[in-house]
């Protein structure tokens, strides 16, 4: 299909993990000047209040069972809108290019002839467990992190991941999208020889006024969940550093509060 020479430009801009303050400067100027934003469903609504109000606004969610638009559809829009208007910004909660399929709409548009460019944002794999007092590297307890899909619902954009080559691997385990297929995920680390007492913990709405933390391990988490009625989105973190929690949550921002305690067991 033959396309006119667009008069704008496309930004994959990362809207970091819901906190207004962790917005870039760059991320915020582009919101602040946008004549068009595509935003996720994860965006917070501090951050959308950033937005020029004679921009157009489009609401390009994907929660499970309420999918917004498909991505075939987000990113002809993306196309078609460059070919009018100056600032298009594709506004993605967290970094685009960590689990946001950033990559795969820049290729999308690169191919279309259409300008683009990223600016990175904060990803939730790491500040939500910063928010909730938990390193994912230290000296003592590890050296280094992996991050991980925890959904692999989606055919070709998700190659299966190697929990076994993990569970070995990383001192730090950091898993995006876990909670639904949580049960299976933790039996394949188990499996693969992690022991049952590492320390897990699962950041739910992390850096946000009503973030949410469950702390246990590995061999307690799934239970925990069940009991407590823990729900998606969240992140979780598996691993030593875990251990530092209690001590080091006394520095989270003052209106992150909220901790979901472990169930009491005999």
């Amino acid at each position: 299909m033959t396309r006119s020479t667009p008069v704008g430009k496309v930004y994959l801009v990362g809207a970091g993990p819901g906190d207004p303050g962790l917005l870039t400067v760059k991320a915020k100027t582009l919101l602040e000047g946008a004549d068009v934003v595509l935003y996720d469903a994860l965006v917070s609504p501090p951050i959308l209040d950033f937005i020029n109000p004679q921009a157009i606004r489009v609401h390009a969610g994907k929660r499970r069972g309420r999918h917004s638009l498909l991505q075939e559809d987000t990113t002809r829009l993306l196309i078609e809108y460059a070919q009018s208007h100056a600032v298009v910004v594709r506004l993605k909660g967290g970094d685009p290019f960590v689990f946001g399929r950033g990559g795969e709409e820049m290729e999308d548009l690169i191919e279309a002839g259409v300008p683009v460019e990223v600016v990175p944002g904060v990803t939730s794999g790491i500040a939500a467990p910063a928010y909730a007092g938990i390193p994912l590297t230290h000296r003592h307890y590890s050296s280094s992190v992996t991050f991980v899909t925890g959904h692999e619902s989606v055919g070709k954009y998700r190659p299966k991941v190697n929990w076994e080559a993990i569970a070995r691997g990383s001192e730090t385990i950091v898993i995006y999208m876990g909670v639904r297929n949580l049960p299976q995920i933790v039996a394949q680390l188990l499996a693969a020889g992690k022991p049952p007492e590492t320390p897990m913990a699962l950041v739910r709405w992390g850096t946000r006024p009503d973030q949410e933390e469950l702390v246990g391990t590995l061999g307690s988490i799934v239970s925990q969940v069940e009991e407590t009625g823990f729900e998606a989105p969240a992140v979780a973190v598996i691993g030593n550093t875990v251990k530092l929690h209690q001590n080091l949550a006394v520095g989270r921002p003052e209106s992150i509060s909220l901790t979901i305690e472990s169930p009491t067991r005999h």
